[in-house]
């Protein structure tokens, strides 16, 4: 696929190509009107390329006339950068052009004062929440697609790292907007223009690969077409058909997940419209009456439409000489949402007066206004749902600035505070006072869309003020206040813990080393599902167990019926396979798997018998039975079990935002990820996994996976 990088068009070209979908003379003239100004404000202006400015908003008015824009959109495309680059006001634009057409140019010139970067997923996210944010209006995102669309056209005249970081923000940033809106004859040009300039090598590859076969393969489409064509008029059915050619883009990530190039089916492809959606279904019983589908490739978007309303039918067939082609079925209606998604709703009235924007396409639009950033640390289920319906589903939003222009996004009512934490917990904890828009103001200050906020911070701070709970209202500010104060009291809870329990065993009678070590500590800690003795002295201390609880474990009575006698005296009976452990003559014993060291098979095991509660299995090297000689017994695991088992392991890395490749390496070895938590917040991150495994061998070589990824310093597993 070739790009039209560079257009001489002119404003003659424009409005006859407007002529074509909209006829209206008010219209026309606002869009001569708008040109007119454009050019007075851009003369002597020079793009890079050494083009005069003006060439620039035409051709960004072209690409929009591609999707029917209308009469305000356009003329907004043409005036988009004229408040960013003139002398032009937002105040002069409403009196000359009209209040919608300023919304939209200033909206458009919101945007490109943003400055988003590539700092990883989660970072991609809220930019692309802030640019969808700030948009009152849908067409201001679609004109800015546009404006992104012809500058990546001309981007050969940028310096390499330039157009490697403006085509990583693109792909990032900008085109799963463009594919949540559904505008995919905008989305594909940025995807594989992006890939242009950031994999140069793996383009050319797929372009010249693609030249190679473009005889046999137009060849090939054109017989398959007549064939279906024929079919298709046979049983009267009006259509019309068409080759649809592969995105570059859509192949290379085919290629990227380790398909070949011969082996992407739809690289051949047809696409059929027709006019009602029974004839899409006739259709395609006709074709697979001819022609042999191939099985599970039949997708039916129809009845399942996807989130960007996109709908159609898509089957893989053996076609002419047995080859596959991918055959695409559905109305004209649905072809032209599939092609210009949201914009698809712009209409025009009977007498070519324009309509604005449909409702639907603000309904569409608010997916992208409902998602906020969820607090990583909500202490419980319930504190969590509400921060959703307070965080996610609210739809009132602000956005303010901090002194070097980024945008935060903060829900109606935040307070200096807030917008301190949204920035950073060190920020929060150490805030002393704030200024917005230049005026020192009070903490508990509701902020408003537009505000500069500068936050003064100071070292000597003891932390945050407990009164801010009573003012502050996003979940996130007050869970890192808890939390500061959590960490506080801590010490406080181990001391009083271990002075409480002590206390309670010398009232019992109980040694307390003996009771607090060994396998003694291994069932109290099982018990009570903590991992240290610190832990257990912590949670006695806040009074969330009772030394009394402690104790009641530790005199546990022993089994009415010795295991170690059991065994004795079952030692001729067979060997049960009905349990993960199994131990020789026993089918009834209660096994456990240790949670200290969490064997898995594999592992070399040793089963200890306890007082009350069966074996406990661990792992031979399992510093809790290195010491112990008595009640060993040995155990082995049951071949037979096909079960998945907990596994913890520490994973090193040297930045930050890599959760998504971890993840992804994770669901690839079909391995669950039970929880994950960050031990150390810096530069550098330490994570800490528990996974569900079936085995040592499956989790050595996700180890192995994971010590690959190039950000990994040392994978490691977890032995208490």
């Amino acid at each position: 696929m070739m790009f039209d990088e560079y257009r001489d068009i002119t404003i003659e070209d424009l409005i006859e190509k407007v002529k074509t979908y909209n006829t209206n003379e008010e219209d026309i003239d606002l869009i001569n009107r708008a040109f007119d100004y454009a050019y007075k404000k851009h003369f002597g202006q020079k793009r890079i390329s050494g083009d005069d400015y003006i060439t620039h908003p035409l051709n960004v008015a072209m690409i929009l006339t591609d999707i029917n824009a209308d009469a305000t959109c356009l003329a907004a495309a043409l005036l988009h950068d004229t408040i960013e680059d003139s002398d032009s006001t937002k105040e002069e634009v409403t009196e000359l052009f009209g209040s919608d057409v300023a919304l939209l140019v200033d909206g458009v010139t919101k945007i490109n004062r943003l400055h988003f970067s590539n700092a990883g997923e989660q970072m991609a996210a809220n930019q692309r929440k802030i640019l969808v944010g700030l948009s009152e209006d849908v067409r201001v995102i679609i004109i800015k697609l546009a404006d992104r669309l012809h500058n990546m056209r001309t981007l050969y005249v940028m310096p390499e790292e330039r157009q490697k970081k403006k085509a990583r923000e693109t792909l990032e940033i900008l085109t799963p907007v463009a594919d949540r809106l559904g505008i995919n004859k905008i989305k594909s040009e940025l995807e594989d223009l992006s890939l242009r300039y950031l994999k140069p090598d793996v383009y050319f590859d797929i372009v010249e690969k693609l030249n190679a076969k473009k005889t046999e393969m137009d060849e090939d489409v054109n017989d398959m077409l007549k064939e279906v064509s024929s079919l298709l008029n046979e049983h009267h059915i009006k259509h019309e058909i068409f080759g649809r050619s592969k995105s570059i883009y859509s192949i290379y990530k085919k290629l990227d997940k380790g398909k070949k190039f011969n082996d992407i089916y739809d690289i051949l492809a047809l696409r059929v419209l027709v006019d009602t959606e029974q004839e899409c279904y006739l259709a395609l019983g006709l074709i697979h009456s001819k022609y042999k589908p191939v099985p599970n490739r039949f997708k039916d978007y129809i009845a399942m439409p996807k989130t960007n309303l996109y709908q159609s039918l898509h089957t893989t067939v053996f076609g002419v000489d047995g080859k596959l082609f991918e055959i695409q079925l559905r109305t004209f209606e649905m072809h032209k949402i599939a092609e210009y998604g949201i914009a698809s709703h712009w209409s025009y009235k009977a007498h070519g007066s324009v309509k604005t924007v449909k409702d639907s396409m603000e309904a569409k639009l608010q997916i992208f206004r409902n998602i906020m950033e969820l607090n990583e640390e909500a202490d419980t289920s319930v504190e969590f749902i509400n921060s959703i319906k307070k965080d996610v589903l609210t739809s009132d939003s602000i956005y303010v600035y901090t002194p070097k222009g980024d945008v935060i996004e903060l829900p109606v009512g935040a307070t200096p505070v807030d917008f301190a934490y949204r920035v950073h917990s060190e920020v929060g904890n150490t805030l002393v006072g704030a200024i917005v828009n230049e005026n020192i103001v009070p903490l508990d200050y509701h902020l408003k869309t537009g505000d500069i906020i500068k936050v003064n911070t100071s070292k000597a701070s003891r932390g945050p003020n407990k009164d801010w709970l009573n003012f502050v209202i996003t979940s996130q500010a007050k869970n890192k206040i808890k939390s500061f104060y959590s960490k506080l009291d801590k010490d406080e809870n181990l001391s009083r813990g271990q002075e409480i329990i002590s206390a309670e065993l010398r009232k019992n009678g109980l040694p307390i080393h003996d009771s607090l070590t060994g396998n003694s500590l291994d069932m109290i800690l099982e018990e009570f599902h903590v991992q240290t003795l610190n832990e257990l002295y912590t949670l006695v201390g806040a009074g969330k167990i009772t030394a009394q609880a402690v104790v009641k474990v530790l005199k546990k009575e022993e089994e009415k019926e010795d295991v170690a006698l059991r065994i004795n005296e079952t030692s001729n009976r067979p060997v049960v396979h009905k349990n993960d452990i199994l131990v020789e003559g026993m089918d009834d014993i209660k096994v456990n798997l240790s949670g200290c060291c969490k064997p898995i098979p594999g592992d070399k095991i040793i089963g200890y018998i306890t007082k009350g509660s069966g074996i406990t299995v661990h792992r031979l090297n399992c510093q809790n039975i290195t010491n112990v000689d008595e009640r060993l017994i040995q155990v082995k695991w049951n071949n037979d079990s096909s079960k998945k088992y907990f596994a913890d392991l520490i994973v090193h890395t040297n930045t930050s935002d890599n959760l998504l490749d971890i993840i992804t390496k994770a669901s690839l070895n079909n391995i669950i990820i039970d929880s994950i938590s960050t031990i150390n917040k810096s530069e550098y991150k330490v994570y800490r996994l528990t996974i569900l495994v079936e085995n040592t061998l499956k989790l050595d070589k996700f180890m192995v996976d994971l010590t690959n990824l190039p950000f990994t310093l040392k994978v490691e597993r977890l032995l208490k």
